[in-house]
């Protein structure tokens, strides 16, 4: 009876060893075949996305000094609104050339609106200017001089951004350059005023 038993296992285990050898290989061929639909899949997203890369347009320094020349002349012309349509927002930000004058957006609206209202806010004319693109192509920097009735000789810097394909002042800095030859004296009188301006608060 023994013998019998041990006989029919005997029988038995090929073809188990038969049945998991096929549930193996089955499983691996599941596995692979989920990878490869992986692979294909994660493929098509990588070429999609060079797709909408290579089709974003690429950066034209053109067309940042355009924005800027018509920002200018909106200035110029007392357009208010096309003025300030061209900042990115209204937390967007403005410096003169007076230590006290860092505006946003929204601070320098009200400040800006009478020169505006009069008809003729400011004049500034570019007489040279450089730009620079970051890698993405989506953020420009600027450095421009100026030449204005009021100043002399003057400077801006700033930053656009691309919003819907339009450049957007983020950051514009106004300074007056000053010749090294009287660094010295300017530096003297700087010091004075902010003196006497303390001394009256």
């Amino acid at each position: 009876m023994v013998k019998k038993v041990i006989y029919n296992w005997k029988c038995i285990c090929p073809i188990l060893g038969s049945f998991n050898h096929f549930v193996l290989s089955r499983i691996h061929s599941i596995n692979i075949i989920f990878m490869m639909k992986y692979l294909v899949f994660f493929s098509l997203i990588l070429l999609v996305s060079c797709k909408f890369s290579s089709d974003a347009p690429a950066p034209s320094a053109k067309e940042v000094g355009a924005a800027l020349d018509d920002w200018h002349d909106a200035a110029e012309h007392a357009d208010y609104d096309r003025y300030f349509d061209h900042f990115a927002s209204d937390s967007a930000i403005f410096m003169g050339t007076d230590a006290t004058e860092r505006w946003t957006v929204s601070e320098f609206k009200p400040w800006a609106k009478p020169y505006f209202d009069r008809g003729k806010a400011w004049n500034f004319t570019p007489v040279d200017r450089h730009i620079y693109f970051a890698e993405s192509g989506q953020i420009a920097w600027f450095d421009e001089s100026l030449d204005t009735p009021n100043l002399g000789p003057a400077r801006g810097s700033g930053v656009l951004v691309r919003r819907k394909g339009d450049w957007k002042i983020t950051h514009y800095n106004l300074s007056v350059p000053i010749p090294n030859a009287i660094i010295d004296t300017v530096v003297y009188q700087v010091r004075e005023a902010l003196s006497d301006t303390t001394t009256r608060n």
